[in-house]
């Protein structure tokens, strides 16, 4: 890694996590009013004084690296295909369930490498958890991830699925998977990546669609614990800054 990597400071970025959690909080505990964007996604107060939040601390941490976010206007390929660092954010992931005021939403930081996510930070302010990987090891509030390993996963399969997104085309890989015994369980926002990262589920399939703001922090997070997201057809992992920033169908395992 060059020097611009190791001047990031993972603690600085946990702490820009937490004051956007901080603001999405005080959002989530009363009423507000959901807008949609033009893709028809929902949109409200909380995401976008995240997003300010984040950007304006990353700008002035770190002035010379780029900033690709969901809700900022989206930077040409001919200008990004150089970037050689260049921070990825989303400032609520899992948007559907901060309506739905059940939790599962995270404040997703990650800074990509070319076309590599090597640091990430995954905040839940609703639940309290703080994932984030210094680009070595990948850690859950203070400890080490895997917390747990399946040791028969011949014998029985933890599954974890999307809880708004689930399609079709996932629900027919889960069923076919070859295992004796599965156990589905559903979670909003890039929360399913990280329980992967954790070993509280074996694999995520995604067959539907996701940006790649969704997934870059999380996915960090799960290469940097052992694990892997991979491109269902090439069985490669996943890669960013592409040209269409529509991620390919994935397996995280």
């Amino acid at each position: 890694m060059t020097m611009q990597f190791n001047n990031i400071d993972i603690s600085k970025i946990k702490n820009i996590a937490i004051e956007a959690g901080n603001a999405i909080m005080e959002v989530y505990n009363r009423d507000f009013k959901v807008e949609n964007k033009e893709d028809d996604s929902p949109l409200t107060e909380a995401d976008i004084r995240a997003n300010e939040i984040i950007c304006n601390n990353l700008n002035v941490l770190y002035p010379n690296i780029p900033i690709m976010s969901e809700e900022n206007k989206q930077i040409s390929y001919e200008i990004r295909k150089n970037w050689e660092y260049y921070f990825c954010v989303d400032p609520i992931d899992g948007t559907k369930e901060f309506i739905k005021k059940n939790g599962e939403f995270t404040v997703n930081i990650a800074l990509i490498h070319r076309n590599t996510p090597i640091l990430g930070v995954v905040y839940a302010p609703a639940l309290n958890d703080m994932y984030y990987t210094d680009g070595l090891n990948s850690f859950k509030n203070e400890k080490r991830l895997p917390l747990k390993t399946n040791k028969t996963s011949k014998e029985k399969l933890f599954v974890v699925a999307s809880k708004s997104h689930l399609s079709s085309e996932t629900q027919d890989f889960i069923n076919n998977l070859d295992t004796k015994e599965v156990e589905q369980v559903s979670k909003g926002s890039s929360l399913k990546l990280c329980m992967v990262a954790e070993g509280s589920a074996d694999i995520y399939p995604r067959l539907a669609s996701t940006m790649e703001w969704d997934t870059a922090a999380a996915d960090a997070i799960v290469r940097c614990s052992g694990k892997m997201s991979y491109h269902l057809k090439t069985e490669q992992p996943l890669e960013y800054n592409k040209k269409e920033l529509l991620n390919p169908w994935f397996i995280v395992r």
